[in-house]
């Protein structure tokens, strides 16, 4: 095997610090177009409850990708911080993708630009101090 194999070169995997936050209105417009632009239906995304996946072209068939290549993913929490906002926490991007030309930056934007929002101006997540530690 070689190396670049065995560490996978070129996948770019990104944690969102900190967290972006999708609100309602948005989220809920996101939500409609990933729909709308299924894997299946002939789009380019498939969305699942934590994972959003963009793919090269549309699948050949139900449950089959076919010759479709994956771009990259992002992973997201729904209902946080509040119940109805999504979490976009990490994203990826896959050799393939990466060798096609995208970032993290673009992915995001491309699911995003559904809400009329973007990386850069999307909502942050607060980050708290840390918890002091724990003593006797």
């Amino acid at each position: 095997m070689l190396i670049a194999e065995a560490y996978d070169e070129g996948v770019v995997s990104e944690v969102i610090r900190p967290a972006a936050i999708i609100p309602e209105e948005s989220a809920r417009a996101v939500l409609v177009e990933l729909a709308l632009r299924d894997v299946q239906n002939g789009g380019v995304w498939q969305s699942e409850p934590s994972l959003w996946s963009r793919y090269d072209r549309p699948w050949e068939g139900y449950g089959s990708p076919g010759g479709a290549e994956l771009i990259g993913t992002i992973q997201v929490a729904y209902g946080t911080p509040t119940r109805y906002e999504i979490t976009i926490y990490r994203v990826t991007v896959t050799r393939f993708g990466t060798e096609s030309g995208w970032t993290v930056e673009a992915l995001c934007n491309e699911a995003l630009g559904f809400g009329d929002l973007d990386l850069p101006s999307c909502p942050r997540a607060s980050l708290n101090a840390p918890p002091k530690p724990f003593r006797f």
